[in-house]
């Protein structure tokens, strides 16, 4: 067991973050030449480098928001993704940027009577500001923001919270100690440094009735697991180190090649545009365009602005959000043969959970040195929180054959299609989080409920624990709750408010592993003909006897 240091002076800036649900209309392609200046409308188009926002809860099609008379959320589980980190040391991410920008820096201390002009000035004295890989302090506040939404959304309920209660209580009514939750994360500096983030907002050390000033005692009241990752560990929270062929270049990166393939359908226009301002000389390439897209969206992640992003249209930036969206689902997704392997760890883990079991020996990314016991992977707890990774939430939704993201990104569209399913912005955002809710209800047929409502006490509508015998799960993606009759099979088919009695949600997965084929996906000896995936979909998995439809 570990807890993060005893005392933490917090000063968290949370103006990126939307703690309230923002409708978000559907897209249209825009098909404009106009650039695009305002900041809430770009930043929308980062995929898995956006900033959190809540998709609506009817965002991925359930109608019915509402939780039915009788019923109350029992428990709760969290799969949550790191918040805003500088850009990680991949060829199309920070490598790329790094490039441009040293291209930039070295030509203009090379020529320094020749300029840059018009919106391209501030390239002249430009300096790149970013580090590599960790947590900013707005992903700090992101996750903190996270922590305290999780409490205002379940533990109030979870715990019956009493009057202006702002945070969890360690204690009893009665004064005894509760069971400390268990908090688990790998050890990875920004998803160690996001569930620290987390525990201050959930668990709430700084905004006491009595202020503390010292946070003296801001990890008592949980604990902590820490998994290692970086090595070849088994860690569900960090599959692919376990999972040898995603490391393959030829399999674990197919997407990554397919993006460079899109860049030039997109970004043709917009690079010919930049270099109507460059000094001669100097020529922008669609990569240094693309960059300058990357760069962008990781500087305001860091500090909250940039020159760059005001240089292009709205189309340019659908196309920028179609290329992290085909890397991910081309990597992690159905278009890669690992993409099932990766996420059945986490699942395994879940099911066990809701079937208070523990998991005594491994088959998967599923490390049982920590899952055999009590003490780092206790059951019957009213919440459970894991801190991850973006591809991590991808892959789980796949192991799930959850099938309305089955849908690959255009390879070749421009703009792409706007209202397309597998879209990474509402997916897997920076501070993105899967939610598995266990809904006990009265009623083994409760009535569907069409619009949202505040619970402001577990009994408000009708709930009483003793009779609430019937179990079901729902699933919310950043606040959407998520289509379970998707779920391959039908097993959850025949409500209209994204529930799933437990027992068929127990019955949709039962052939999840199985589907994975781990072994062969993570350790056989097969290849990838081709460079890229021209388009090919695996269904995230693969046999010795060929590619499994």
């Amino acid at each position: 067991m570990y807890s993060p240091l005893n005392a933490l002076a917090v000063t968290l800036a949370v103006s990126l973050v939307r703690a309230s649900p923002v409708k978000i209309v559907s897209r249209q392609a825009s098909n404009d030449t106009q650039l695009l200046t305002d900041l809430t409308t770009i930043s929308g188009y980062w995929g898995q480098i956006s900033p959190y926002n809540d998709n609506p809860e009817d965002y991925f099609g359930v109608q019915f928001v509402g939780l039915p008379s009788g019923c109350q959320i029992e428990q709760v589980h969290s799969l949550q993704r790191h918040a805003n980190r500088f850009p990680t040391g991949g060829e199309e991410d920070g490598t790329n940027d790094e490039t441009f920008a040293s291209k930039v820096m070295n030509f203009t201390k090379a020529n320094p009577s020749m300029s840059f002009s018009g919106p391209l000035a501030f390239l002249n004295s430009y300096e790149y500001i970013m580090g590599q890989s960790y947590l900013t302090g707005l992903g700090a506040s992101t996750e903190f923001m996270a922590g305290v939404q999780f409490w205002n959304r379940y533990g109030r309920t979870l715990y019956n919270a009493s009057v202006a209660q702002v945070s969890y209580n360690a204690s009893y009514t009665n004064g005894t100690t509760r069971p400390k939750p268990v908090l688990r994360t790998t050890s990875q500096s920004r998803i160690e440094n996001s569930q620290i983030s987390w525990a201050l907002g959930f668990f709430g050390p700084s905004f006491q009735v009595v202020p503390d000033a010292t946070v003296a005692n801001a990890t008592s009241d949980f604990d902590v697991v820490i998994i290692p990752e970086g090595g070849t560990e088994n860690n569900t929270l960090a599959p692919y180190d376990s999972c040898f062929n995603d490391n393959v270049d030829a399999i674990g990166y197919i997407g990554d090649s397919d993006v460079y393939t899109y860049i030039p359908i997109y970004l043709a226009s917009a690079t010919e545009r930049m270099n109507a301002y460059a000094p001669a000389g100097f020529q922008f390439t669609t990569n240094d365009t693309y960059a300058m897209q990357s760069i962008c969206a990781y500087e305001t992640g860091y500090i909250g602005m940039s020159d760059f992003c005001t240089l292009f249209t709205e189309d340019e930036w659908a196309g920028f959000e179609n290329t992290l969206d085909i890397e991910y689902y081309f990597d992690y997704s159905y278009g890669n043969p690992t993409g099932r392997a990766q996420g059945i760890g986490y699942v395994q883990e879940l099911l066990a959970r809701l079937q208070n079991q523990f998991i005594t020996s491994s088959n998967s990314s599923v490390n049982s040195t920590y899952d055999d016991n009590s003490s780092e992977f206790p059951l019957g707890r009213p919440f459970y929180a894991d801190f991850s990774h973006d591809d991590n939430l991808v892959s789980v939704l796949t192991a799930l054959s959850m099938d309305y993201f089955r849908e690959a990104p255009t390879l070749s569209q421009f703009p792409p299609d706007p209202n397309r399913h597998f879209v990474l912005s509402h997916m897997t955002p920076f501070g993105g989080r899967l939610i598995t809710e266990v809904i006990g209800c009265t009623s083994a047929d409760p009535a569907p409920v069409q619009n949202h409502r505040t619970q402001y006490y577990p009994t408000q509508y009708g709930y009483n624990a003793s009779d609430a015998t019937n179990k079901f799960i729902r699933m919310r993606l950043n606040n959407g709750i998520l289509p379970l009759n998707t779920i391959r099979g039908g097993a959850c088919d025949g409500r209209v408010d994204g529930m799933c009695a437990m027992s068929s949600f127990l019955q949709s997965q039962e052939g999840t592993y199985a589907l994975s084929n781990y072994d062969f996906a993570c350790f056989g000896n097969y290849t990838i003909d081709n460079v890229g995936s021209q388009g090919q979909d695996y269904d995230g998995t693969i046999s010795a006897s060929g590619i499994v439809q």
